[in-house]
């Protein structure tokens, strides 16, 4: 390897090093609201329009991917234009360092339901509760480039996940709103944490007392 091979090299690493310990700017509050008013509005179109849910699984589930699939549209949108506006040159390697996070977890839940659509469609009742759980996983493994309180919203899906679990353990029932709402109140708590996030912080005021100068003080001492 020559001298200007290592050289260059040693930037790429210095980069990707650069990109990996930077906080990714490129998520909006406005994408993720409007991903929580999809969900419940999933929810509710199913809750009236589907009459028996566990005998239709592929409505239901159809209704599901449609809009997991508009979400991504909506926050991918907003993603490449804030991290364009925000991040220079490095938007595109912190899109894919950002996409590198949640893809594991993403394949994870796809594969799991044609698994189970394939091999044991009488278990398809467990996928509402396991994926909320795979995204408190995508969350999690993407905190350290996200803003500060996103573990909390990974921990809401964690325990909603695990929550609708027991809930229809007896029934096995597919319930629209077994969706909507971990997902609806946990993309409102996102919108809630990046808006947080990007208010800057107000300056503090401190009261300090009055700087003399040194003669009106002499004047003082003569009186």
């Amino acid at each position: 390897m020559t001298d200007l091979d290592k050289a260059l090299a040693d930037i790429v690493a210095i980069r990707a090093q650069l990109v990996r310990g930077s906080a990714f700017r490129g998520y909006g509050a406005a994408a993720f609201a409007a991903t929580a008013g999809l969900a419940l509005i999933t929810a509710t179109a199913q809750s009236l329009f589907l009459e028996d849910p566990t005998a239709q699984p592929l409505l239901f589930f159809g209704g599901w991917i449609a809009t997991a699939f508009g979400a991504l549209g909506l926050v991918g949108w907003e993603m490449r234009a804030r991290a364009r506006r925000h991040s220079g040159g490095f938007a595109d390697a912190m899109i894919g360092d950002a996409v590198e996070q949640f893809l594991p977890a993403g394949a994870a839940g796809a594969l799991l339901a044609l698994v189970l659509a394939r091999v044991s469609p009488e278990t398809l009742w467990l996928l509402p509760g396991l994926w909320p759980v795979l995204v408190s996983l995508g969350i999690l493994a993407g905190a350290r480039v996200m803003p500060r309180g996103v573990a909390l919203v990974g921990a809401w899906y964690l325990v909603a996940g695990l929550a609708v679990l027991v809930l229809t353990a007896e029934s096995h029932a597919l319930l629209p709103w077994a969706m909507g709402l971990p997902f609806g109140i946990g993309q409102g708590l996102m919108a809630l944490v990046i808006r947080q996030a990007s208010i800057p912080p107000q300056p503090s005021i401190t009261h300090q007392a009055p700087i003399r100068h040194p003669a009106s003080e002499a004047a003082d001492g003569d009186a």
